[in-house]
């Protein structure tokens, strides 16, 4: 199973997308300005999007993706999220106002989107793929990934700040091979990330002594003009990790 990085970015700039990964070629794990970047062929291919949580620059073309591709399908998008995040996207986003609620149109028996709650800690299977929900410490209710797939597994912090139960499980996977975690801003904005629920270089390094040795580190989220410096800023605070920024456009096996 092939995961895509579509976009990375904690903000937007030429060349810089907010958070999507394409897993496969049917499930996307957030739909941020990343998945701009797909064809509407790859676009109508979707069937599955995972939201960590209900900010904007992790749903932000959710609605303009199944706009784009609901006349090229004949069954639902499923979105899975929390319960919290299902009632943001119902009351903010598809609610008539702001974009039409696609969950009953063109009729509620036959909608462009269907919602399913998945709970922090719960699990997902689609034919050799599996996805694990993780809570984790954000400002909003919010949760990381676990895919694991014939290959290994790979683990998606989203957004966060320190955090026990994402490592904690991270620990007892025994296939764990990357693991993508956030790195916001850089130490002297610390009193905004404790603020947001975000890492700065030194949190993450402090946070990363509770993953065993073993798997890849990646990090995301680096904001738009500061990713050397938040990666050198990194590597200074030295960790036996040895962590590297994650590219638009990079792929994992799992």
């Amino acid at each position: 199973m092939k995961i895509t990085v579509l976009g990375c970015g904690g903000g937007i700039s030429a060349g810089v997308h907010t958070t999507s990964l394409l897993v496969g070629d049917q499930v996307l794990i957030d739909a941020g300005t990343g998945v701009n970047g797909l064809s509407l062929e790859a676009m109508s291919r979707i069937d599955h999007v995972f939201v960590t949580h209900s900010h904007l620059d992790h749903i932000a073309t959710l609605p303009l993706l199944l706009d784009s591709v609901s006349s090229w399908r004949d069954r639902p998008v499923t979105v899975y999220a929390q319960e919290v995040t299902v009632q943001a996207l119902r009351e903010h986003i598809f609610n008539n106002v702001i974009w039409p609620d696609f969950s009953r149109i063109p009729t509620p028996h036959k909608p462009f989107m269907r919602y399913q709650t998945l709970p922090a800690g719960g699990e997902v299977t689609l034919g050799e793929l599996r996805l694990r929900s993780i809570p984790v410490n954000h400002v909003v209710p919010c949760v990381g990934y676990l895919v694991s797939g014939p290959g290994g597994s790979l683990a998606f912090s989203s957004d966060t700040t320190e955090t026990d139960e994402f490592w904690k499980v991270l620990n007892a996977c025994p296939d764990l091979r990357h693991v993508i975690v956030e790195t916001s801003f850089l130490d002297k904005d610390e009193h905004i990330c404790r603020l947001a629920h975000h890492f700065t270089p030194r949190l993450l390094v402090a946070d990363l002594a509770k993953l065993r040795p073993g798997p890849s580190l990646h990090i995301t989220h680096l904001m738009p003009g500061m990713e050397e410096e938040i990666m050198a800023e990194i590597a200074a605070h030295g960790s036996i990790h040895a962590p590297r920024r994650l590219r638009e456009g990079q792929t994992f096996e799992i």
